[in-house]
């Protein structure tokens, strides 16, 4: 498995994650109306936004290079040394420890290579599997946003985590943290 620039080849896998009723209830945005053109426009303004490092997101693939999901690094802030991070699978993908490494290799990326101090996150505080994922992995909980966001005809609570670059270095073991 391995973390690599988005392509156009895999804008069908990207839809198809989009346009996943399970897995779209637990976002905090609708993807569903998304289409194929919308996706290839995501891909090519990535790539710019890459190079100016604001947004990076990764296509996250399997040893024969099938597109498995998008991870990102959000919102890089190299003054404060800070970015959110984001990930979504598609639904062949789960429940096999692709998140797990994703988001493990993510949180290399951002404090090796960009050398941040922190990575955020926020979830729907209804998102059970999400939050222990990041759990495992090392984030804290910070606090929750209660009826934050009204979405599909109710209030949503949203739960912030993040992990600093030393949890990441000793709370978790760094060497763990690539394999």
């Amino acid at each position: 498995m391995r973390l690599r620039r988005l392509q156009e080849k895999d804008a069908p896998g990207m839809l198809e994650w989009m346009q996943d009723k399970d897995i779209q209830k637990c976002f905090r945005f609708s993807t569903q109306e998304k289409t194929l053109n919308d996706v290839l426009r995501f891909i090519e303004v990535s790539d710019v936004l890459w190079e100016h490092k604001a947004d990076v997101h990764y296509a996250a693939v399997d040893d024969n290079d099938e597109y498995l999901g998008t991870v990102s690094l959000k919102e890089i802030d190299m003054v404060n040394r800070k970015c959110e991070f984001a990930i979504s699978l598609r639904k062949c993908a789960q429940g096999k420890g692709v998140g797990t490494w994703c988001v493990k290799e993510a949180l290399r990326i951002a404090f090796d290579d960009y050398n941040l101090e922190k990575v955020y996150l926020n979830v729907l505080a209804e998102n059970v599997t999400a939050t222990k994922l990041y759990e495992k992995c090392g984030f804290v909980f910070e606090g929750e946003f209660r009826n934050d966001l009204f979405l599909r005809g109710s209030f949503k609570s949203l739960k912030w985590f993040s992990i600093l670059k030393d949890e990441y270095y000793g709370g978790n073991n760094h060497e763990n943290n690539a394999k």
